[in-house]
Parts: C-alpha cells; sequence; structure tokens
C-alpha cells in the first residue's frame, strides 16, 4: 500500500475519531479488551517532512489545541497531546495505538495489528512501556474475531486507509464475525466521506449484517461535491454505550464549525 498516515495525522479526521474513542473507552466496562484492526505506527511527528507538507496536522490539532472554546468531550484529546508532549508545543501526536494503551487499567489488554512491516516496527518500539499491549504484523480484518473473549467486554476498532476496493466489504464481514462470536463487544469503524452513494451503500451493507441497531456520526466537512476529496468523515457504531449519540454530537458539532467549510454534522441511528 502507497497509503502513510504521516501525511495526515492530527488532521480533522483523527480529531473526531480519537476523541470519540477516548470518550468511548471511558464508559467501557472493565476487565475490557481491545483490538485495532489498522493500528499504525502509533506516534507521528508533526515537525516532519510528511506532517509539514500536507499542512493538515496544524489546520487540524493545531487548531484545537489553540481553541478557547473547546467541549468537554474533546478535552481528553487535548489533555493526551499536552502529555506526550510535556505541556509544550504540539510536534507529536498519538495515533490510536497509545491513546488506548495510555487509558488501560490493571486487567485490560490491547492488540494492535499492522501489516506493513515498517509500520509495525515502529508500532511494537512505541508499545514498548505498556507490558498489557502487544503488537502484531498481521492483518487486523482475519485478527479480530479470532481474538475476542466469546465472555468478556471488548471493543473493536476498525479504522483502515481504504486504499484497497475491498476494504468496505470487509469492514462488513469484520463486524458481523466480531458481533456474532462475541454478544458484548462493541465495533467502532471509521469511514472517509467522500461521497454519499458509497457511504449509503455501505450503512445498507453493514444493516444487511444483522448486527442491531448502529449509530452513526457524520462530520461533513464540506458539501459532498466532489467525490476525488475527502469532504469529511463518519463513525459507524455497532452495540454503542448509552450517551454515545450526544457525545458524539458535540465532537463533530465543534469540529465542522470550527474547521469545517460550509458543511454540517449529522448524528443518526440505522436499524
Amino acid at each position: 500500500m502507497n497509503y502513510r498516515h504521516a501525511f495526515h495525522a492530527g488532521n480533522f479526521a483523527d480529531l473526531v475519531k480519537h476523541a470519540a474513542l477516548l470518550n468511548l473507552l471511558a464508559r467501557m466496562p472493565r476487565p475490557l479488551s481491545v483490538i485495532d484492526t489498522h493500528a499504525g505506527r502509533g506516534l507521528y511527528d508533526l515537525s516532519g517532512e510528511e506532517a509539514q507538507r500536507s499542512g493538515e496536522a496544524q489546520a487540524g490539532i493545531g487548531q484545537l489545541m489553540q481553541a478557547g472554546d473547546l467541549p468537554a468531550e474533546l478535552l481528553a484529546l487535548r489533555a493526551a497531546v499536552t502529555r506526550l508532549n510535556g505541556g509544550g508545543p504540539a510536534r507529536l501526536y498519538p495515533g490510536s495505538p497509545l491513546l488506548i494503551a495510555g487509558a488501560l487499567g490493571k486487567g485490560d489488554s490491547y492488540v494492535a495489528c499492522e501489516l506493513r512491516p515498517e509500520e509495525h516496527s515502529a508500532l511494537t518500539q512505541a508499545l514498548t512501556p505498556w507490558r498489557n499491549a502487544q503488537a502484531i504484523c498481521a492483518d487486523g480484518y482475519a485478527e479480530a474475531a479470532s481474538r475476542l473473549d466469546r465472555e468478556g467486554e471488548a471493543l473493536v476498532l476498525i479504522d483502515p486507509p481504504f486504499e484497497k476496493s475491498d476494504d468496505y466489504r470487509r469492514c462488513v464481514e469484520a463486524l458481523k464475525a466480531i458481533t456474532r462470536r462475541s454478544p458484548r463487544a462493541v465495533v467502532m469503524i471509521w469511514l472517509p466521506l467522500k461521497d454519499l452513494e458509497t457511504f449509503d451503500s455501505f450503512v445498507r451493507d453493514a444493516e444487511d449484517a444483522g448486527v442491531g441497531p448502529l449509530l452513526i456520526a457524520e462530520a461533513r466537512m464540506r458539501p459532498l461535491r466532489d467525490p476525488m476529496k475527502m469532504n469529511g468523515c463518519a463513525l459507524v457504531l455497532a452495540r454503542a454505550p448509552d450517551g454515545m449519540a450526544q457525545t458524539l454530537q458535540s465532537i463533530c458539532d465543534w469540529t465542522v464549525g470550527a474547521l469545517g467549510q460550509g458543511g454540517a454534522a449529522r448524528i443518526w441511528t440505522a436499524a
């Protein structure tokens, strides 16, 4: 794959995903098993060439760190970035692995899947301080359901780069397998928003999987007119805990209002 998240770390989509993830982790019962299907390298240098070239971090986490009107639902993310940088400027940004590992309790466990060897090597190093966090070089789609305890509490994050034509299909297949294996597993899927046809098709397929009501959050940063651009992002949650709809509304409202260009936030439920 050609995708490198270093160009996009700390952008608006990361803010939505990571703020939601931290709030979700805080709501989950313990002990908890967490599986991340596409973990990436875990830690990103915002002063590096990739981030500086794209400018997405400055337009995303750079704005969040300076915001004076930040809602409570985004404060945990700002605090995590502040801790990582020792209270100084945000030169480093934590990917989902560091955010998850930092939220683990004594009895919790975390498996971070990353298929690309170079990224897996960096991920392994990033997770070294946490004994209950493990990085594996494997296909996260295939690993997610098989590693779940059928009776335990679990959270699965599915966050592929959507470079491959079958990513949407494999997300639905993984969702179905996870929810069938684990009756209490909560699943959060991140998706790009380019055009409504692709997104609506995914939601229909997810509904057909028969996993129950899906909580859906859309952060449309601009009108969905150009399918060649990432015009926003969406989160699809299965078995979302109580209160997540209001949390997602607050996160998406702020992100779209502060960083968007004529977009809109939408939170809704699919049967």
